[in-house]
């Protein structure tokens, strides 16, 4: 009798045959300690994830994954007998020991571009300052802006949903940068402007369509199939790979967003959700060391929330030491020594694993073959495994992209379909402005209606009681009524206001847009 996929407390990731010790299983207890899979292009790194996700979605655990090739759409389909990897996965199946017995997943599709799959969309306010200025590129000061403007944006009760909401608020403190500053510290027109154009940047790589609502609700991530099996969410990746960044800061979002929503948990018999962090290494590139710090903790804790995170990518050294010890199940394919630093790399990565009395781990790595991986996974009490040369078991889904027919299935069959297909506008910061602005706008025009008429009584008076025309008076043009738009327009708060309401199409260009910082003043209507 062979192994099973998965056993009741465990994973069965592959091991047996010559050469290859002991079976290599994760146990699920521990499956929310976090884990890396690593190798160099073409090692098998995919496949592994797919086999990984296979056995814990077997296990009754959600799975979300990003798929950056297409190549894991097949796992809602199962293996194909007569495929070319048939006799070869028949082959590896019997030397360690598996009963191979190909299986689809139930598997939900999502697409930032709603392309693909399910629209996936958060908030302005959601995605926060420290993220949203990380997928902006901001400098320290732009971020001290964007930063003002969420403050402002609660302090006034301007809900931030989308792009145009962040960009009506821009406009209105670029315009309106002295007064602002002299609360909040300083804000230049300037670097209002340079988060404007990176916004415009943003909206062209498509990221327009991130922001808005409905927002994704957690939840529909963490559901499993009427036979218990746990529903495997697969973010389509390959367009959204060409604009790494937003990549990066949208699963960093979604991460962070399961820590600060999900209860704790402590330690459960097994995760709560799996979350598979593919290309990793876009996370750290460049990133500031709030960002990094911000990782390290979500890792850190959010195990505890019954999370398990497993980072993809080529090179252990692509992850921050700080974060690296906390994988506790790793999966190290093949790495290329070719270059004195390739090889400072994998003899770090080598000195990471508990060392194996059978064979040398460093030479192990250079030398094992695609589908093959020295794994340390870890054991009762938490404690590292050996490290094995481990043959990874074949997977039971489909190999590749799932046919067309299997995808409009699984797209049809989604429990969540016509939940987030259709946008919608609320209302928001956007139409409140804009709504503020039109309403002093009409009250200035009623005003300026009045005033002519004033003055024209008040001259009429002048003459019938002997005033004179230059004492005051609309027609001597040297001295206009103080009711006038010149005094008018004069005023502190038409100066802070007047240019936004212009901006944000109304027809009072001139237009006291009054109680839109009500707050900032202290004046109450």
């Amino acid at each position: 009798m062979g192994q099973a996929e998965t056993a009741q407390d465990r994973i069965f990731a592959g091991g047996g045959g010559e050469g290859y010790h002991s079976p290599q299983e994760l146990l699920l207890k521990y499956g929310n300690r976090h884990g890396l899979i690593a190798g160099a292009t073409g090692t098998g790194k995919t496949v592994t994830l797919q086999v990984l996700a296979e056995g814990f979605a077997a296990a009754g655990v959600p799975v979300f994954l990003s798929d950056v090739k297409g190549d894991l759409t097949g796992l809602c389909e199962p293996g194909d007998p007569g495929a070319k990897t048939h006799a070869s996965f028949l082959s590896r199946a019997e030397t360690i020991g598996l009963d191979l017995s190909y299986r689809a997943y139930p598997v939900l599709f999502w697409d930032l571009y709603g392309e693909k799959g399910h629209p996936v969309r958060t908030t302005i306010a959601e995605m926060g300052p420290l993220l949203l200025s990380r997928l902006l590129e901001l400098s320290e000061p732009q971020e001290g802006v964007l930063n003002v403007a969420f403050r402002l944006a609660d302090e006034e009760g301007l809900a931030l949903l989308d792009l145009k909401d962040l960009r009506a608020l821009l406009s209105f403190i670029a315009e309106n940068a002295q007064a602002v500053s002299a609360r909040y510290g300083l804000v230049s027109s300037q670097s209002v402007g340079a988060i404007q154009r990176r916004l415009l940047v943003l909206e062209n790589e498509g990221a327009a369509n991130l922001f808005g609502e409905p927002a994704l609700d957690i939840a529909d991530l963490m559901q499993c199939a009427a036979d218990g099996t746990g529903q495997i969410s697969i973010l389509a990746a390959d367009r959204l790979m060409n604009s790494p960044r937003l990549y990066a800061t949208f699963l960093l979002w979604l991460l962070s967003e399961l820590f600060e929503v999900l209860p704790e948990v402590g330690d459960p018999e097994k995760p709560k959700l799996v979350f598979f962090f593919d290309e990793a290494h876009l996370l750290f590139d460049d990133a500031p060391r709030a960002l990094v710090a911000r990782v390290e903790q979500v890792a850190r804790l959010i195990r505890s929330k019954g999370v398990g995170v497993y980072f993809v990518t080529q090179n252990p050294a692509d992850v921050p030491d700080n974060i690296l010890g906390q994988l506790g199940n790793r999966v190290q394919h093949a790495l290329r020594a070719f270059t004195a630093r390739d090889q400072k790399d994998l003899a770090r990565a080598a000195q990471t694993y508990r060392a194996n009395p059978r064979f040398d781990i460093e030479t192990a790595i250079r030398e094992v073959g695609t589908g093959e991986a020295v794994t340390s996974l870890l054991e009762a009490k938490g404690v590292p495994g050996m490290a094995e040369r481990t043959l990874i078991r074949p997977p039971f889904s489909r190999l590749g992209p799932a046919s067309e027919a299997a995808l409009a299935a699984a797209r049809r069959g989604s429990p969540l379909a016509g939940k987030y297909e259709q946008a919608i506008d609320r209302e928001s910061a956007f139409e409140i402005l804009k709504a503020r602005a039109e309403k002093a706008a009409a009250e200035v025009a009623a005003t300026d209606q009045a005033a002519p008429e004033a003055a024209e009584r008040e001259f009429a008076q002048g003459r019938r009681y002997g005033g004179s025309r230059s004492s005051g008076s609309a027609a001597s043009g040297r001295e206009a009524p103080r009711t006038s738009r010149s005094s008018r327009s004069d005023s502190a708060t038409d100066t802070l206001v007047k240019s936004f309401a212009r901006q944000i199409g109304t027809k009072g260009g001139q237009a006291l847009v009054r109680g839109v910082l009500g707050t900032l003043f202290g004046k109450k209507r």
